[in-house]
């Protein structure tokens, strides 16, 4: 009878997690990560964070555009530690299937998979701010306004396709939150390339976002009611978000934590972790290395600099950015799998 008990429970996780990677809104979710006062907790108990931008993880140059180069998803979640987050683009055109033009959600359901298959957890950005691995056009503050409900050159809007990732995916164990958008600004373009020197930004951009952030979260509790919400804002004066717009749109019922995004400057973050009680996770901590700085010395700042974020009273630290095919050669943010910085304490 044991015997047979195991058989059973062993078919049994595998259906589910076969199942687990076409989850619809048929499926109650359940949210392993929550939220206590200004920190996080993982299973009920209190939480803080790290792990990894790996924005590539959706690429298959067989079947869609791609976003950098591939890797191999068993290997690289089987190299992450118990309750490491991992934060990677989910964008709509990882969904299309190039050679047809069509949804296909294979790409992005094998990251899940694959993380459901180790136990890791994810954080899906559904959109990016400059278009980059989309339609590489900055989003306006009319994109804001209105721009997200209507379908352009995509097979769906951004507002379809918030619909279907979240039916979708949404009661996967994997899912740490939610991300709509990364580095949101709500500007004004004033030439065809929406270049910084050329934009200009309103003075209703906060409410703009906050509006945004609202609908956006609206529209994602409907089909996912559980799972937290977080405003991917970078954190500096960003048009929308400076100043006290960082704390209106951080102020959404929508919003469950907040961002902030460090390349090596973190002058605004304390401002930022006053104007908020919410969680602040610093999702996106990156420091040049390679040719520029020895790896070892990068590990050794990125340990004191976690170790900063905690005791400013940050809620958790993700760095910037995996690949699979680093190039020590040049002065770049690459993390490759040998990367020292995977062995600090405060990664592991």
């Amino acid at each position: 009878m044991r015997t047979g008990a195991i058989f059973l429970a062993t078919v049994l996780s595998v259906v589910l997690a076969v199942a687990g990677c076409a989850a619809t809104s048929s499926t109650t979710p359940v949210s392993r990560v929550g939220v206590s006062g200004n920190g996080l907790t993982l299973d009920g108990v209190p939480w803080w964070p790290t792990g990894l931008d790996a924005y590539q993880l959706a690429t298959h140059w067989s079947v869609n555009r791609g976003c950098g180069a591939e890797v191999d998803l068993d290997a690289y979640f089987m190299s992450r530690p118990p309750g490491s987050v991992t934060r990677f683009n989910a964008f709509q055109q990882l969904a299309v299937n190039k050679s047809t033009g069509r949804i296909d959600f294979g790409p992005i359901d094998a990251v899940f998979a694959a993380a459901e298959r180790h136990g890791s957890l994810v954080i899906p950005v559904l959109a990016g701010q400059d278009g980059a691995c989309e339609d590489e056009r900055y989003k306006d503050r009319d994109w804001y306004r209105s721009g997200w409900t209507v379908r352009g050159s995509a097979s769906l809007s951004y507002r379809d396709w918030v619909s279907t990732a979240v039916s979708r995916w949404g009661a996967s164990p994997a899912i740490a939150a939610w991300e709509p958008i990364g580095e949101p600004e709500a500007g004004i373009c004033h030439d065809a390339g929406c270049s910084p020197q050329q934009r200009s930004c309103p003075d209703d951009s906060a409410q703009v976002l906050r509006d945004w952030h609202d609908a956006v979260g609206a529209l994602i509790r409907t089909s996912d009611p559980v799972h937290p919400i977080t405003a991917g804002l970078l954190g500096g004066d960003q048009c929308g978000t400076a100043g006290p717009g960082y704390a209106l749109v951080a102020d959404s019922p929508y919003v469950d934590f907040v961002q902030y995004h460090d390349y090596d400057d973190a002058a605004f973050l304390p401002q930022r972790l006053a104007q908020t009680s919410k969680p602040l996770v610093v999702t996106e901590l990156g420091i040049h290395a390679g040719s520029c700085l020895p790896l070892q010395e990068r590990a050794d700042r990125i340990g004191a600099r976690i170790d900063s974020y905690a005791e400013l009273g940050a809620a958790g630290a993700l760095l910037w950015a995996f690949v699979p095919d680093p190039r020590p050669e040049q002065c770049t943010y690459d993390i490759g799998p040998d990367d020292p910085v995977l062995a600090i304490p405060q990664l592991n």
